[in-house]
């Protein structure tokens, strides 16, 4: 009787070392659920700054860019022409873009292109616009108040037959007729100037062409 009574104790007192040790166990395991989402919601904190810091920082595709996206400096050849020594960013934007020239040679634009299928346009474009059609391989022809009309009726004529060619006037250009592709531009004195032929022949789909081949239809028009 008296052993029983020990094997029942020596029972009861296993039963309660285990009852402690699994509510040791417990309280152990709620400390380490509790510290592994400490941790977690750390990281989620963290990583969310970390993420808006760096679409501030970097401007994300839909900001604004400023002339930061074009930089260098233009270097004029023996021929002429002056090309951009530098880099020239070619990220897809939403709003104004501050170009380092006038009219750019490059840099962040729109998505959408102007046609430049030998299109003429009466009225000023949008740079980014027109930039993108730069990427594609495309020669701008510009104009200002300056230029003479004979000029004017002449090289529109010739775009109107070239592929990958745009032309439209821009008031604020520095010379009465300019002609741009991507990184490269040059002044010329009017229509019959040889250069103007030189120039289609070199950058029309020439070597600068960040993306060669790429459409100048289907994109926007006036």
């Amino acid at each position: 009787m008296g052993s029983a009574k020990k094997d029942s104790t020596a029972r009861k007192a296993r039963i309660e070392e285990m009852r402690r040790a699994e509510q040791s166990r417990e309280r152990r395991n709620r400390i380490l659920t509790i510290a592994a989402s400490v941790v977690i919601v750390c990281g989620l904190v963290v990583g969310g700054v970390v993420l808006v810091r760096s679409q501030s920082d970097d401007g994300g595709s839909d900001t604004a860019a400023s002339d930061s996206s074009a930089k260098g400096k233009f270097v004029t050849g023996k021929d002429g022409v002056k090309t951009w020594q530098g880099k020239l960013a070619r990220n897809h934007v939403t709003k104004a873009v501050k170009y380092a020239s006038e009219p750019p040679v490059g840099g962040d634009h729109n998505q959408a292109w102007m046609n430049c299928n030998g299109d003429v346009y009466t009225k000023e474009l949008d740079n980014t616009n027109a930039v993108h059609s730069l990427e594609h391989g495309a020669v701008w022809v510009t104009y200002n108040a300056d230029a003479k009309k004979a000029d004017i009726d002449a090289l529109a004529a010739k775009v109107k037959k070239t592929p990958y060619t745009l032309m439209s006037p821009m008031d604020d250009q520095k010379d009465p007729i300019m002609l741009s592709a991507w990184g490269h531009q040059r002044t010329v004195k009017g229509a019959s100037d040889p250069d103007v032929d030189a120039f289609f022949e070199k950058f029309v789909q020439g070597e600068q062409t960040p993306e060669p081949g790429a459409a100048c239809t289907n994109g926007l028009s006036q």
